[in-house]
């Protein structure tokens, strides 16, 4: 089973599911006693920010920190929080990055200061990859975004999350058939599969070992899906 570090960078291409994944592992660490901060660094998509959850996670005693711009028509963000004391504060920091090389190039502003807790073992970064995105259906397809990621914000991978889905259309056949791309692309990349997310309204695939399961609840939701859809 995946233990998270104390800061959890997450990263990968557009629509790879990076927002759901970032805000279900804030709820289920909120949800085991720990202390969450979440930092929504996307500042590059307007449309799916786990900004856009803030009353949920407030319920739940997570922090929120976003650019002032989130969820408003301003186009240039204003990042006005110190990253670098959120680092070093209590609890776990997960760190939503805005997608591929555009939104990785804004972490490397601060690739000084998370290294740090790179080089102590407190910090993970995870590749968030969904085998059903059209520019990552093959490993060696992966293996280029998320070099690029890791190129533009001088920063390495320790982690694949396999996040392989079509939404609500997600089948237990959908990720079983993702496993054997995802397990290519953590040996190209010579890195471990942190976990497989499997959405909670359908069981796990049997062929995927318990421990590498992560449940997780419909987050994201989209304009057109009521609320009783989303996590509220």
């Amino acid at each position: 089973m995946y233990q998270p570090k104390k800061i959890i960078v997450v990263t990968g291409h557009f629509g790879s599911g990076k927002t759901n994944f970032s805000a279900s592992l804030a709820l289920a660490l909120a949800a085991a006693g720990k202390k969450v901060t979440v930092v929504d660094f996307d500042l590059v998509n307007p449309y799916f920010r786990t900004a856009d959850f803030k009353e949920a996670f407030a319920k739940r005693g997570i922090v929120l920190r976003a650019p002032d711009y989130a969820n408003t028509n301003v186009d240039i963000p204003s990042v006005q929080f110190d990253l670098g004391g959120l680092a070093a504060g209590e609890g776990h920091l997960i760190i939503d990055v805005g997608g591929d090389e555009d939104g990785a190039v804004a972490l490397g502003r601060y690739a000084h200061v998370l290294n740090s807790y790179a080089e102590t073992d407190e910090l993970d970064m995870l590749g968030v990859v969904s085998f059903r995105r059209y520019l990552t259906r093959t490993a060696e397809d992966a293996v280029e975004y998320l070099r690029g990621i890791e190129r533009a914000s001088r920063m390495k991978l320790t982690h694949i999350v396999n996040n392989t889905n079509l939404g609500m259309e997600t089948t237990q056949e959908m990720i079983a058939e993702s496993m054997p791309l995802c397990e290519m692309l953590s040996e190209l990349l010579a890195l471990p599969i942190a976990c497989v997310t499997v959405p909670d309204f359908i069981a796990p695939p049997q062929s995927i070992p318990d421990e590498l399961v992560m449940r997780v609840p419909v987050v994201v939701r989209l304009p057109w899906m009521p609320k009783s859809e989303a996590v509220q």
